[in-house]
């Protein structure tokens, strides 16, 4: 077998992605994972939203979400023409809804917020939240709709990534190049300090029932949910955040997503629960991803936490810039790996 330009560590979205990308510049690539698609891109919920997880602590990440998700539509394309596959993209738009006073404080911050960022939410009344989803409980009071977060099926661009992308499960061999991708075992692999963060969703079929037709985020009586619907009648409901590292899906999980979920949507009371499933998102102790070389040979592309689908496209072309022309986009600097290896040098 002969030598790669460039090998990399992980099938998850990010690995495949920056695979593609880098064969498309002229690059030999070798993509190695034991397990395929079977990390946190599986489980992901797919929202691209860089304004509803734009938040209070995590400003620094905005220049790179917006133009993450600018990338969206031409890669989604692109990769439905390369693969001849539909990777669900969608753009309705998401609504972000409140049920009672807090959740109603809560959404007023949040658009202020986005005021004070110049990010694009538009208020809503009551009435013009149920007339765009009139399936959500009566007890509405207010809404924030956000026309630029958008959503994808992450499990229908790994088939479609799969599809032209080879992967298989040998050692890493001698390649000049290593981009360790590997989610949250990049931290094992590098040292970084990048540790799982578990989440747990649920997925149910509409059978029949009426759907939704945007991404609903909701707060009723205390707990949060969100809600993502595609063509075929799924929705992915989710999700929890725990600093766990196992996959274990528990009762207490899924009976708080599911009441928090039919409480809003009535209605949903009525679909077929399909699947319950648990992933490990790579999280570090900023909650910025890692990218960049942290010696001559080696490059990390992790750390990505919650806004790995998001961020797939742009990760991608960033390692492909830094491996062919020697630099990464000014975007980038903030996740530049030294802000812990040369910490750790002290």
């Amino acid at each position: 077998m002969s030598r790669p330009d460039v090998e990399i560590v992980g099938a998850g979205i990010i690995g495949l992605s920056t695979a593609w990308r880098l064969s498309a510049a002229g690059l030999s690539v070798r993509v190695h994972d034991p397990a395929p698609g079977t990390g946190a891109s599986g489980v992901a919920a797919g929202m691209l939203a860089p304004v509803g997880e734009t938040h209070f602590d995590n400003t620094g990440l905005l220049p790179l979400l917006c133009g993450a998700a600018a990338r969206w539509p031409a890669f989604a394309a692109e990769l439905t023409e390369a693969s001849g596959m539909d990777v669900g993209y969608r753009t309705e738009g998401t609504l972000a809804v409140a049920c009672d006073a807090d959740a109603l404080a809560e959404l007023d911050r949040e658009a202020a917020h986005h005021r004070s960022l110049g990010l694009a939410s538009h208020a809503l009344r009551r009435s013009a939240v149920r007339e765009l989803e009139p399936l959500l409980t009566p007890r509405v009071r207010a809404g924030l709709r956000v026309d630029g977060d958008h959503q994808v099926d992450p499990r229908r661009v790994l088939a479609a990534l799969r599809s032209i992308v080879d992967v298989d499960d040998s050692p890493v061999g001698d390649a000049g190049t290593v981009v360790v991708a590997a989610g949250w075992r990049t931290g094992a692999l590098t040292g970084l300090p990048i540790r799982p963060v578990k989440g747990q969703l649920l997925r149910l079929a509409a059978a029949g029932a009426p759907r939704l037709t945007h991404v609903v985020r909701g707060r009723l009586s205390g707990r949060g949910v969100y809600l993502v619907p595609r063509d075929d009648g799924e929705l992915v409901v989710g999700a929890t955040s725990e600093e766990r590292g196992d996959t274990t899906v528990t009762a207490g999980a899924v009976y708080d997503l599911l009441r928090a979920a039919i409480d809003l949507v009535p209605v949903l009371a009525e679909y077929r629960l399909a699947e319950t499933c648990a992933g490990l998102r790579p999280g570090t102790p900023d909650n910025l991803p890692v990218l960049g070389r942290i010696d001559a040979r080696t490059i990390v592309a992790s750390g990505h936490y919650r806004n790995g689908v998001l961020l797939a496209p742009a990760t991608a072309d960033a390692i492909t810039t830094l491996i062919t022309s020697g630099g990464l986009p000014a975007d980038w600097s903030p996740c530049d790996p030294g802000r812990f290896t040369d910490h750790g040098a002290d």
